[in-house]
C-alpha cells in the first residue's frame, strides 16, 4: 500500500481561515525569531572581539563611551576626596556606561523570551479550532470519514508545527545568546575594574589611550 504524502502547503491550503491567520502570525514570529538570534550573535562578536582589544589595551570604537565616562569621571576633581573614593567614582561612571552597551546589545532577547513563551499558546489555540472545526464536520455531515475531518485536523497539526517551529528556536536562542552576553559583561566588569586604576594613577592624562598608559606604566 502506497504511503499518502500531504506537504506543509497542502495542510495549509486545508485549514480554515483563522488556522491561516495563526500559520501566518506564526511564521512571521519564527522569520523575526531567526533575525533577533542573527543580531544577538553578531553582537556577541562585536563585544568579544572589543573586549580582546580592551585586554590587549587596545582601543575599542564600541567601549569607548566607557573610556570616555571613566576619563571624565577621573579628570574631575572634588575637594577632600581620597583616592578610594575617586576610584569608586571612577568605576561607578563606567559601569553606568556599560549597562547602556550591554543593554543595546541584548535589546532582542526581550522578544525572543516574548516568542518562545507565547508561540506555542497561540498554536495550541490554532490546535484547539482545528479540532473544534473538525467535531462541527462531523456533527454536520454525521459522518467521520477522512474527508470530512481532515481539514480541521490539517489546521491542528499546521498550527502546532508551526508554533513549535517559532518557540523552540526562540527559547534556545535566548538562553544561549543571553548567557554569553552575561558572561561577556561580567568580564567587562572586571576590566572596567582595571581600566579604572590607570585612569585614577593618571589624572592628568585622563585623555590619553589606554595602551599609551599601559606604556608608561611599563
Amino acid at each position: 500500500m502506497d504511503g499518502v504524502h500531504i506537504s506543509p502547503i497542502e495542510f495549509y491550503q486545508q485549514a480554515g481561515p483563522v488556522g491561516k491567520t495563526v500559520v501566518l502570525l506564526l511564521v512571521a514570529a519564527s522569520l523575526l525569531c531567526w533575525v533577533l538570534i542573527i543580531e544577538g550573535i553578531v553582537s556577541l562578536f562585536r563585544l568579544g572581539a572589543a573586549l580582546k582589544s580592551w585586554r590587549k589595551g587596545e582601543d575599542s570604537k564600541l567601549l569607548a563611551p566607557i573610556l570616555a565616562a571613566g576619563r571624565e569621571a577621573a579628570a574631575r576633581s572634588i575637594a577632600g576626596e581620597h583616592v578610594g573614593e575617586v576610584r569608586q567614582r571612577v568605576v561607578e561612571a563606567m559601569n553606568r556606561a556599560a549597562r547602556g552597551i550591554i543593554s543595546r546589545l541584548d535589546g532582542g532577547l526581550s522578544n525572543l523570551a516574548v516568542i518562545s513563551s507565547v508561540a506555542p499558546f497561540v498554536g495550541l489555540f490554532g490546535t484547539v479550532w482545528g479540532i473544534m472545526a473538525s467535531f462541527a464536520a462531523i456533527a454536520e455531515a454525521k459522518d467521520t470519514s477522512l474527508a470530512v475531518v481532515a481539514p480541521g485536523i490539517a489546521e491542528a497539526l499546521a498550527t502546532t508545527a508551526v508554533g513549535l517551529a517559532a518557540a523552540i528556536p526562540a527559547s534556545i536562542g535566548y538562553n544561549r545568546i543571553g548567557a554569553g552576553i552575561s558572561a561577556m559583561a561580567q568580564e567587562l566588569g572586571g576590566l572596567i575594574e582595571e581600566r579604572s586604576v590607570d585612569l585614577v594613577a593618571h589624572p592628568t592624562q585622563a585623555a590619553v589611550a589606554p595602551a599609551a598608559l599601559n606604556r608608561e606604566a611599563a
